[in-house]
């Protein structure tokens, strides 16, 4: 079967997209190995107009629901590589199967940092964790600590503060670059402690994590700390080891677009959200960009008729 677009992601980029893609009666389908885990793991959003506050995982559930209103198809399944063909028709090949479409969008989003320590994939999912959101409630009780003083490692403390006995927060530098009003949020809970100039140096654990070993940068000072769980919030990555001959990328790794219509290198070839260069990572300019990739490649669909 051939698609008029392939959308590749399940993020509010890629259902934008889909949803405008939709209205323009395009044949669509999207290909998505998990939820957008940039979304549905935040705890708690005050931003995205129209709510005052809303979950992540909700705000995806909401706009998947619009989604499934129109004609679109959706499967699960990592794409891991895509190619053009001849006469401009592109490829997604997953594990099991190859689908392809006349134009394609990429909206894939990011995935979570890894710190790179003895202990990190030992015990994945054995303590270590890179979702606050989903994982929370399993650490009732117990003491955690959160790798990261951005605006992430904070929301992810918040959310643990309401089940877990004590949290860590650990920042490399010498400051905690989150929101001031997180902050603040955090002292009040009296569960919450804050160090700083934390080099993280290894997870030790059994069957499951029992503690964290890091380094005061200042000091050079080992510490151990007794902890059942650690949740990892240092940043992201594009994820798009499938696409790089087709994209270019820049020096953080990210594809690069024509800002106006969100074009890639290759001619009927889109790329929407986190995933790109565009300059601010927000829900909200990750579902403009989406909808900007479904118009233009409905154009370009219109063009090469």
């Amino acid at each position: 079967m051939l698609y008029d677009l392939i959308i590749i992601g399940g993020g509010p980029a890629a259902l934008t997209a889909g949803i405008y893609g939709a209205r323009k009666k395009l044949k669509i389908l999207i290909l998505a190995d998990k939820p957008s885990w940039q979304v549905s793991s935040a705890s708690l959003l005050e931003n995205y107009p129209g709510f005052k506050s809303i979950a992540g995982s909700e705000l995806l559930k909401i706009m998947r629901e619009q989604l499934e209103s129109y004609e679109v198809e959706m499967k699960d399944g990592a794409v891991i590589k895509i190619d053009k063909k001849d006469k401009g028709i592109f490829i997604a090949k997953t594990k099991d199967k190859e689908y392809s479409a006349r134009a394609m969008i990429i909206a894939s989003g990011r995935l979570p940092k890894k710190l790179g320590v003895v202990g990190e994939d030992e015990f994945i999912g054995r303590g270590v964790s890179y979702c606050a959101t989903c994982d929370a409630p399993l650490f009732s009780g117990k003491n955690v600590a959160v790798i990261g003083g951005g605006n992430a490692g904070l929301e992810a403390a918040l959310e643990l503060a309401s089940y877990a006995k004590k949290v860590y927060i650990l920042e490399i530098g010498e400051r905690f670059s989150g929101d001031e009003i997180s902050q603040e949020r955090l002292k009040k809970t009296g569960k919450v402690e804050f160090i700083l100039n934390a080099r993280t140096r290894e997870i030790k654990g059994e069957k499951f994590v029992k503690a964290l070993v890091y380094e005061d940068r200042k000091t050079g000072e080992i510490f151990n700390l007794e902890v059942e769980g650690i949740f990892v919030e240092i940043g992201s990555l594009p994820s798009i080891g499938f696409a790089k001959d087709l994209v270019e990328v820049n020096e953080f790794g990210e594809i690069v677009i024509n800002p106006f219509g969100n074009e890639t290198k290759t001619l009927g070839l889109f790329a929407a959200g986190d995933v790109t260069n565009v300059l601010y990572k927000q829900i909200i300019i990750a579902a403009g960009e989406g909808a900007k990739a479904a118009l233009s490649a409905h154009k370009y669909l219109i063009k090469s008729a």
